[in-house]
């Protein structure tokens, strides 16, 4: 049922905990599953300089948020801004119909962090104000 790289990264996760002095925070989750993940981001120069990630939830939440980070590690903010959900599923080799919700969630928590960031620093990313986090089953916190 689910891939070696999503068993791999449940149990094995990349990028768990925090960043203390982040740059962006944010946080996203699905009422219906109960799956919350929280995406840490410290970004220099317009590179992300590090990501870590915090997740409740079940096996593929935990792989797609861990899957996520390796993906924008050491990227530009515009590369972090073009991950799309289907990239982090493909990225797993696959997640199973029922579970695509929890790439959706990695990818939200990712573009939530940036928002963030973006209001912090006051920054302008192109594309994120075209980003809808008010979809029917998720919502999106950040914090001051």
């Amino acid at each position: 049922m689910y891939s070696e790289k999503v068993m791999d990264h449940f149990t094995n996760p990349r990028n768990v905990g925090e960043i203390e002095d982040a740059s962006g925070i944010g946080e996203v989750g699905n009422a219906k599953c109960g799956d919350i993940m929280r995406m840490y981001l410290k970004i220099e120069d317009g590179k992300i300089e590090d990501v870590k990630f915090k997740t409740f939830g079940c096996g593929s939440a935990i792989a797609s948020s861990s899957m996520a980070t390796e993906l924008i590690k050491g990227k530009t903010i515009e590369e972090a801004m073009a991950l799309t959900n289907k990239a982090v599923a493909e990225a797993l080799d696959g997640l199973p119909p029922v579970k695509m919700h929890c790439s959706v969630l990695a990818e939200q928590a990712i573009k939530a962090a940036l928002l963030d960031y973006s209001k912090k620093h006051n920054v302008v990313i192109p594309g994120l104000d075209e980003f809808n986090f008010e979809e029917e089953d998720h919502h999106s916190v950040t914090e001051d």
